[in-house]
């Protein structure tokens, strides 16, 4: 896999101004009036999706032809229904479609199918690796996977924790059905495998369910109790239900637990001490990137890739690893997240350590 050099802030902002520029300029050519494009989303385990990315989306394509009709569907997880989905934005006469799999393989004949008929297809946040959308945009979920592990191992060292006979850390990987999944999952052995830390067991979560995950967990705690030195969870719906196990099972503390999302939840479990790590990768600006491809693929130009991942253009972001350590200059200070969203009730305390005030 080739690493993407784009970072997010500056570079990012710059990247999508000198992008919108383009997009306006193409969005006041005629054809594009009144053009129809679908934004499919794969699940709602995650909130990012109606909170962020969605938001994000529409936002852009407002800003960038306000003629346009954006569809938007969420497919809850299930692959029959987001093919069902998919017919119908291609019967709304669709001419791009947006589309974060739930079942990336699936998604090899949406695409087919839809380039068969003209559409344009731009794969989202998950690749799709058995067919060559017309673009993709994502984060680099490898690096993703990388700098959660690297960033628990280097915890787990500077705490002087050594892995002592029968002692290692679980590892939570997202759904088995999801190329993203198996890149973060990649990732992570990237950063484990030759830590000094061994695995004691790993986990595929399907739909990335945090119930199941939580389940999981649950018995791998009966199994190794206090000889789990850590967990690396692959998202923080994933990494919540670790840590209900813990809590559960009465361990206090609770091993140190990776994320990815940076959702208010994961960050309130950060400050309250619970879990050790997330990734914010504010979504906005991928949903806006992938507007900006959308208007450029409606106008006939070629999207300008940074690189190239399972034989598509692709646009990938690099984002930010988050602790207790920055989560005020990364998540606050940058407007991610406010004092007020974060710091309610019982995370008050915890904020006024981190020295965040509302």
């Amino acid at each position: 896999m080739i690493k993407s050099s784009w970072k997010l802030g500056g570079l990012a902002t710059l990247t999508l101004s000198l992008l919108v520029g383009t997009g306006v300029a193409m969005a006041q050519n005629a054809k594009l009036t009144n053009a129809t494009v679908a934004f499919l989303m794969p699940d709602q385990a995650s909130t990012r999706y109606e909170e962020h990315d969605f938001p994000g989306f529409k936002a852009e394509m407002e800003k960038l032809c306000p003629t346009c009709k954006v569809i938007y569907q969420n497919a809850d997880a299930n692959v029959s229904r987001q093919q069902q989905q998919f017919n119908s934005a291609v019967s709304q006469g669709a001419k791009v479609i947006v589309l974060d799999p739930v079942d990336s393989a699936a998604a090899a004949s949406l695409v087919k199918q839809a380039q068969g008929q003209g559409i344009k297809v731009i794969a989202y946040d998950r690749p799709i690796p058995d067919a060559k959308a017309d673009f993709y945009v994502s984060f680099d979920n490898q690096a993703i996977g990388k700098s959660i592990a690297d960033s628990l191992v280097q915890h787990l060292k500077k705490s002087n924790v050594t892995a002592g006979s029968g002692m290692g850390v679980l590892q939570i990987n997202g759904s088995p059905t999801d190329a993203a999944a198996g890149l973060i999952k990649k990732g992570i052995h990237e950063g484990l495998d030759n830590s000094g830390y061994p695995i004691l067991a790993e986990f595929d979560t399907p739909e990335w369910a945090p119930p199941k995950a939580q389940q999981w967990a649950s018995g791998q705690i009966t199994r190794f109790n206090k000889n789990i030195l850590g967990v690396v969870a692959a998202n923080d719906g994933t990494a919540g239900g670790a840590i209900a196990a813990f809590k559960a099972a009465g361990m206090n503390p609770v091993p140190p637990v990776t994320g990815n999302d940076a959702t208010i939840a994961a960050l309130q479990l950060i400050i309250a001490g619970d879990q050790y790590n997330t990734i914010s990768k504010p979504s906005e600006i991928v949903a806006a990137a992938a507007a900006n491809v959308a208007i450029q693929l409606l106008g006939g130009e070629t999207p300008k890739a940074d690189t190239t991942l399972f034989n598509t253009p692709s646009k990938l972001f690099v984002p930010a690893v988050i602790t207790a350590d920055n989560l005020k200059a990364e998540i606050i200070n940058k407007n991610i997240n406010t004092a007020e969203q974060l710091c309610s009730g019982r995370y008050a305390e915890g904020c006024k350590k981190l020295g965040i005030t509302q």
